[in-house]
């Protein structure tokens, strides 16, 4: 039977030049492939591009709720301080609430905590919303935002995915972490901007009744990802998150990292509203979120030279040093154009000193509680954007929107000496 041309040996061409023999070989030439990617190759896991895409449209409404919610109230109330003191309640339930929460999750499994929990969170916001139209007494409003406390850390459930499916592999963990701080930086820019958005073009109770349409669709899309989810725990014996060796000194860096996003939100609108441009400062802060996004997803790319422990307090160094040109951004030029750049080279030095402080979370909390060592590392940086939010605020009306940007390279400054004291005690262990 003859052959088929593609099924011949292909044999070169012999010829003679001169007294020279000649072997022409026309074989196709094919390119090398090239491997794919880390964040190519972190998606090939099947689900993760599902549970991904439900824990983004989830994460969204988490910048928007706060800010929807000072629009509304205040519009409705014509009171930024009745406003402020109901978001405040909530943050402060939040605190307490979320870790209870994530604990649940961890011993019975993530689909059947989350969903109940985001499904009386939506009540609540539903409450709000019904409070705030019908004018209902103050006191519901309180009531209302604090029952929203149960919505579940679904950036914390998604790491507890990422660490289940590359459990020791500490490269892929690191471009995961630093795939999910990018994508926390970018919910939490474009959060805020849609919540004005819906909210001054629509209605005042749009921003919030798409964010709980987005949270309860993104929560169920992912929980819906059964493949990828984290085995419950529910007879685990391990000790409290805050109680696991080298857990504390985190929690309190965490606390003074939030300090510096507190701080920087309150000190930036301030400064803006001197300088006669208030309506900017959302783009200006935006700038600070992109740069630390564009640091997360360039750092989780790079595979890490050395270990966790020792690469967290130089981020933690470089975030200090960085956070010092807002200050002298605005001491020496008093420019609103030239903060922007500042902000926007600090921002570059947060990603990576969050995304690191995750992964010594994951690597020092206790088997069978990871949702609830991530989502306390949460309430801390909840809880030090309410106390930075409270010094800025302070030091902006007492002393002067220069001098506030002081506040930030404090809590910098603080989080450093926290990080080289945990790290020289675990070195003389």
């Amino acid at each position: 039977m003859p052959q088929h041309p593609s099924d011949q040996p292909h044999l070169p061409l012999l010829t003679v030049t001169a007294d020279t023999l000649v072997a022409a070989d026309f074989r196709p030439r094919f390119k090398q492939k090239q491997p794919p990617g880390p964040y190519r190759r972190l998606f090939l896991t099947p689900g993760t591009r599902a549970f991904t895409l439900g824990n983004l449209l989830a994460r969204l409404p988490m910048g928007m709720f706060s800010v929807s919610a000072v629009i509304m109230i205040a519009g409705a109330r014509g009171s930024y301080a009745l406003a402020g003191a109901v978001t405040a309640t909530g943050l402060a339930a939040t605190a307490v609430v979320a870790p209870w929460t994530a604990r649940l999750i961890d011993r019975h499994g993530q689909a059947r905590i989350a969903v109940p929990a985001t499904a009386f969170a939506l009540l609540g916001t539903i409450a709000l919303m019904l409070c705030v139209h019908y004018g209902a007494p103050d006191w519901t409003l309180f009531v209302s935002y604090a029952a929203t406390a149960t919505i579940p850390n679904t950036g914390g459930m998604s790491r507890a995915r990422w660490a289940h499916l590359h459990k020791g592999d500490d490269k892929t963990l690191h471009t995961a972490n630093s795939f999910e701080q990018a994508a926390d930086e970018l919910c939490f820019m474009l959060g805020p901007v849609l919540a004005a958005f819906l909210c001054g073009t629509l209605f005042p109770e749009a921003g919030t009744l798409v964010g709980g349409v987005l949270l309860i669709t993104g929560v169920l899309l992912f929980a819906a990802q059964r493949s990828t989810e984290p085995p419950p725990q529910p007879g685990t014996n391990a000790k409290s998150p805050v109680r696991a060796p080298g857990i504390p000194p985190l929690l309190l860096g965490f606390l003074a990292t939030g300090a510096i996003f507190g701080s920087m939100e309150v000190v930036t609108i301030a400064f803006a509203d001197a300088q006669g441009h208030k309506s900017a400062a959302g783009a200006v802060l935006a700038l600070q979120a992109a740069g630390s996004c564009a640091a997360g997803l360039l750092y989780g790319a790079r595979k890490p030279t050395a270990p966790a422990e020792r690469r967290y307090p130089l981020c933690v160094t470089a975030m200090a040093a960085l956070l010092t040109l807002p200050l002298l951004a605005a001491s020496l030029t008093n420019s609103l154009l030239t903060l922007s750049g500042a902000l926007l080279l600090a921002g570059m030095a947060t990603a990576p000193t969050m995304v690191t402080g995750m992964s010594l979370v994951q690597h020092r909390t206790p088997e069978g509680r990871l949702n609830e060592g991530m989502t306390l590392a949460v309430t801390g940086l909840l809880g030090g954007i309410a106390c930075g939010s409270a010094a800025g605020g302070w030091v902006v009306e007492d002393v002067s929107t220069t001098a506030g940007y002081g506040v930030p390279v404090a809590a910098a400054t603080l989080a450093l000496l926290i990080a080289l004291a945990s790290h020289r005690g675990r070195r003389s262990i």
